[in-house]
C-alpha cells in the first residue's frame, strides 16, 4: 500500500466514516449539558488530545494487533461489524454502545476520550487502513479534528442554526452512510480471511 497516493475521493470517504462515527453534531445535547454543570470545555486542548490519541492508534495499531497475532483484514472485518453496530444506533435510535467514562473537572475526559478519540474511531481507523492510503487516512482525521475544534468552538450557535430537527436528521443521514460503509469494508475484506 502506498504512503503517499494523494486521492480526493479517499480522502471525502475516509471524512465521511470518521464524521459519522465520532458524531460531534449528535454530542450537542452531551456538550450542552457539560457545559450546564459548569464543566468549561477547551476546543482546542480537547481537539488536539482526541488528534494525538488517533494517530498514536492510527500509526501504532497494527504493531499492536501483531503483538495478538492479528492481521488487519481480519481486524477490518471485526471492524465493519462493529461499524454495523453503531450505523443501526444512529439509525433505530437505541443504544448499544454505553459511555461510562469517568467525568472529571475538566471535559476532556468524556470529550477528548472517549466520545471522539474511542472505541469505535480507533476501531474505523485500523479498518480503513486495510481500503485507504494512509496520507489520505491523516488528511481526512485532521480535517475531521479541525471541524470538531470549530464545533465545540461554537456549539450555541450551531444549535441555533440546526435545531434539535436538524441534529436529528443528519445523525441518521450519516447513520446510513456509514451502515453502506460497514458493508463494503465487511465484503472486501471477508475474502482474505479464506486464502
Amino acid at each position: 500500500m502506498s504512503y503517499m497516493t494523494l486521492s480526493f475521493q479517499q480522502i471525502a470517504s475516509v471524512f465521511i466514516v470518521l464524521f459519522a462515527i465520532i458524531d460531534i453534531l449528535g454530542s450537542m445535547p452531551l456538550i450542552l449539558s457539560l457545559k450546564s454543570k459548569g464543566e468549561i470545555i477547551h476546543p482546542f486542548r480537547t481537539s488536539g488530545i482526541a488528534l494525538a490519541l488517533l494517530l498514536l492508534f492510527l500509526f501504532a495499531g497494527e504493531i499492536i494487533l501483531k503483538l495478538f497475532n492479528v492481521d488487519i483484514q481480519s481486524f477490518a472485518v471485526a471492524g465493519s461489524l462493529v461499524l454495523f453496530l453503531m450505523a443501526l444506533e444512529m439509525i433505530l435510535d437505541i443504544e448499544l454502545f454505553k459511555n461510562k467514562g469517568p467525568k472529571g473537572s475538566s471535559a476532556i475526559v468524556p470529550l477528548a476520550f472517549p466520545l471522539v478519540a474511542g472505541p469505535g474511531s480507533f476501531t474505523a481507523l485500523i479498518s480503513l487502513r486495510a481500503e485507504y492510503d494512509m496520507m489520505n487516512i491523516v488528511i481526512a482525521l485532521v480535517a475531521n479534528l479541525i471541524f470538531v475544534y470549530v464545533v465545540l468552538h461554537s456549539t450555541g450557535k450551531i444549535e441555533e442554526i440546526l435545531g434539535k430537527g436538524g441534529i436529528y436528521i443528519m445523525r441518521k443521514f450519516f447513520g446510513i452512510i456509514l451502515l453502506a460503509i460497514s458493508v463494503k469494508l465487511f465484503t472486501s475484506n471477508v475474502s482474505h480471511l479464506f486464502i
